[in-house]
């Protein structure tokens, strides 16, 4: 049975207070020896080391939302995979739709970084979804083929015991609107399949494949009561403990079955 992923993206968001606040807030929550779900935090870079040092050795871990994929030395705004690690960062996030449509990051540039990361050690977290166009025109397949292949290309099957996907219709960030039960397992069937049919039955079947996209309390455990569905990606629930928590308990009681 692959294991629940929780995951809260900060985004640009929270001060160093409130940051650590809120982190308190979860570890109090989360059980140290929390074997049902695995549960991470990804705040501003400024804040890593504090988030960092108020979750240590508790049952929440803590990620990056992004990296470089070149060693340290002169590039200058960025940071390395090495530096992360050196603060025991354990997960980042890549290929977000932000920095997709945003930042205009090309899947090149993910893969780049996806590779880095992995020689690094750290935990990916791939991101993959289409546009509110794309869904309307049948692309959304030949999208996440599209972003699939560009992400992985040249990642060994070794690998995969690092790499988490994470489905996030871009149509569903930030807009209130949420994929239906049946559209999220829907794409993350297809995404499953897609590991079976480019690496293998027994990748496919151990890749914890998350929904990201206005998860809330409300919706949370409809969403993660999909048979392909292994967690979540949570944007603006997360920043709130009323709110972030009740999805990681709504996690826990489905592991529990």
């Amino acid at each position: 049975m692959r294991r629940f992923l929780v995951a809260g993206n900060w985004k640009m968001n929270t001060t160093k207070e409130s940051g650590a606040e809120l982190a308190k807030a979860l570890v109090a929550e989360v059980p140290e020896e929390n074997q049902a779900v695995e549960v991470l935090v990804c705040p501003p870079f400024p804040y890593l080391t504090t988030i960092g040092d108020v979750v240590n050795g508790s049952g929440v871990g803590f990620g990056a939302q992004n990296c470089y994929h070149e060693a340290p030395g002169a590039f200058t705004g960025e940071t390395a995979t090495e530096m992360l690690t050196d603060i025991g960062c354990r997960s980042v996030i890549l290929g977000h739709s932000e920095r997709r449509h945003i930042l205009n990051e090309t899947d090149t540039d993910i893969n780049l970084k996806v590779k880095k990361a992995l020689d690094a050690g750290l935990q990916v977290i791939l991101c993959v979804g289409e546009l509110q166009s794309e869904r309307e025109s049948d692309q959304t397949e030949a999208v996440l083929n599209t972003q699939m292949t560009g992400g992985l290309e040249g990642v060994d099957a070794a690998a995969f015991g690092q790499i988490v996907i994470a489905y996030e219709p871009v149509w569903a960030i930030g807009t209130g609107l949420t994929a239906s039960p049946e559209q999220a397992e829907s794409a993350h069937q297809y995404l499953r399949n897609w590991l079976k049919e480019h690496y293998s039955a027994e990748i496919a079947d151990s890749t914890r494949i998350l929904y990201g996209g206005s998860v809330k309390p409300d919706n949370a455990r409809e969403l993660l009561s999909q048979n392909n569905v292994d967690g979540a990606l949570v944007g603006g629930a997360s920043l709130k403990a009323e709110l972030f928590i009740p999805i990681i308990q709504a996690a826990a009681e489905l592991s529990a079955g």
